[in-house]
């Protein structure tokens, strides 16, 4: 490839970083100024330009198309400013974006599956460029981030996180496809926007819609036979029936239900860590009884058991909330997985009433109701606990159940924190806390890349927990002395290839390894790391 055609391509161009040989040999001449520039000048450039953009929707914008024109400046970005990029190119920022998506749609990406293609799904598949793709994250745009239904717009979502897969957590674009399912939208806005680019139809459901995902799924095992499949953002009545139907016939897992239980256990474990006791001494109340709340239950009870508690027991030490109040004994319309957290309770509706009643020790929301965690619940669990757990989990901020402020002030200090979306740093009473982020990007791109490496042929929960331990063990005791129970964003890259390795010699060890065991795990596994640099 050369000349004009090697800069228009995305993967190749590195634009006047090009030497004078290069540029001799490769037909540059002319086409580009005659100044010959490092990556770390096109960073600046790059963080110039950004500067002068007055709203975090234009920076995903702008940064949008520095993907689609120099892809590997704009992973060595993320890679050298998490801190900086990741709310842009993901939370909270994505959310707009989603919501925003037909009228900031530049150039298309990713691949578009809609219900027109029933029965040649295969076919629209092998319309990718690349072979061989080794990761899927799909969507069909029901349930995205707390926004709701957001149809194909949804895009944004596999966009962003396969992004952080490859720049945070080293897995190459390449191997890697964002996929939106178009299986219709009951979004009345965007059934009226003369710019929303989906079909223009109300959803499908029942066994229409089942079908058509098995077609998907299948049609992947052929295509692609070395891909692993990540369900991302469907609503809470099909994510949990999806990953049962298929996550023992083939590599996949849903990042809302098991990468949301590995950073809420290993945000868990470093609580205990301040505590000084274990996670079998919790009682967990969730706010949200949807398949994040299973699935981060489901991952504590497994905890719990490991640390020598029946599994009975760790089940009573769990208790769900949903919009009726408290699950009980008593509850009505419960799915299988609710029903092992209905206990012998008195139905409560209000989330005070049953924080007295319940008396946890660990309140976590995943309601997306911002707010739910009033100053006087938070004085509750504060009355309760010398150091009560407050996680509001819930995306995007605007979604939070709380701040990171209301929970210091109103339980003076001893609430320890971490949110979903990021909070800034703040003083209480002369005393510096640094929230936490427990961001499913702590865990996602590292089990990624342990897949990837080693050719997994399934996704256990235990590699999940793996990679809880493997982030929880990275913090140090500077960071709890400031409330920080995650290691810091801008250490990210790093924290990610060690959980990596750690969940690839799991895989190693159960069997479930595609390729032959290395020597040494630690090295193999680097040696896959995707470099972004010229």
């Amino acid at each position: 490839m050369q000349g004009r055609t090697l800069l228009l391509d995305p993967r190749l161009n590195k634009a006047t970083a090009f030497t004078e040989a290069e540029r001799e040999k490769l037909g540059l001449i002319g086409l580009l100024p005659d100044g010959i520039e490092t990556s770390q000048t096109h960073i600046h450039r790059v963080n110039t330009q950004l500067s002068h953009c007055t709203s975090q929707l234009e920076k995903y914008v702008y940064l949008s198309e520095l993907a689609d024109r120099n892809e590997r400046l704009f992973y060595m970005l993320l890679r050298a400013e998490p801190e900086m990029l990741m709310p842009i190119v993901y939370t909270p920022t994505v959310g707009e974006a989603c919501q925003q998506f037909g009228h900031i749609m530049r150039r298309p990406r990713g691949l578009y599956v809609s219900l027109k293609r029933r029965g040649k799904i295969k076919d629209v598949l092998r319309n990718w460029p690349e072979k061989d793709v080794r990761f899927i994250v799909v969507t069909d745009g029901e349930r995205i981030l707390g926004l709701g239904d957001q149809g194909v717009c949804g895009m944004g979502i596999p966009i962003g996180k396969l992004a952080l897969y490859a720049g945070l957590g080293g897995v190459p674009p390449s191997v890697t496809l964002p996929v939106t399912l178009d299986v219709g939208t009951n979004n009345e806005v965007f059934l009226e926007d003369p710019l929303y680019p989906g079909m223009r139809q109300r959803r499908i459901t029942g066994d229409e819609y089942t079908s058509f995902v098995d077609e998907f799924v299948d049609a992947v095992q052929e295509v692609f036979p070395h891909c692993c499949i990540q369900f991302e953002d469907f609503t809470n009545k099909t994510a949990i029936p999806l990953l049962e139907r298929h996550r023992k016939r083939v590599c996949c897992f849903n990042d809302d239900i098991q990468g949301t239980a590995a950073v809420a256990v290993a945000g868990l474990f470093g609580a205990c860590r301040i505590m000084k006791n274990k996670v079998r001494d919790q009682r967990v109340l969730f706010y949200g009884a949807g398949s994040a709340a299973i699935g981060i239950a489901d991952l504590c009870v497994l905890q719990m058991t490991r640390e020598g508690l029946p599994e009975a027991e760790a089940l009573k030490r769990c208790f769900l909330m949903n919009s009726k109040g408290l699950v009980t004994a008593e509850s009505v319309g419960l799915s299988d997985q609710q029903r092992r957290y209905a206990h012998a309770n008195t139905p409560t509706k209000e989330l005070l009433h049953v924080v007295e009643m319940v008396k946890p020790t660990a309140l976590i929301g995943v309601s997306t109701i911002a707010g739910a965690f009033t100053p006087a619940v938070i004085a509750a669990m504060a009355t309760l606990n010398p150091r009560p757990i407050l996680f509001p989990y819930s995306n995007p901020t605007s979604k939070s159940e709380c701040t990171a402020k209301d929970a210091i002030e109103h339980s003076q200090g001893r609430a320890i924190f971490a949110a979903g979306s990021p909070f800034p740093p703040l003083h209480y009473q002369g005393k510096l806390f640094v929230p936490g982020q427990g961001n499913n990007v702590y865990i996602y791109p590292a089990v990624g890349l342990a897949v990837y490496a080693t050719e997994a042929k399934r996704v256990t929960d235990d590699m999940f927990l793996r990679a809880a331990e493997s982030l929880a063990a990275q913090v140090t005791e500077e960071d709890l002395q400031v409330g920080l129970i995650y290691p810091p964003v801008a250490e990210i890259h790093p924290t990610l290839i060690k959980e990596a390795v750690d969940v690839a010699t799991l895989i190693f060890d159960q069997g479930l390894a595609g390729v032959a065991r290395p020597n040494d795990i630690d090295a193999f596994v680097r040696g896959k790391i995707y470099n972004p640099t010229y």
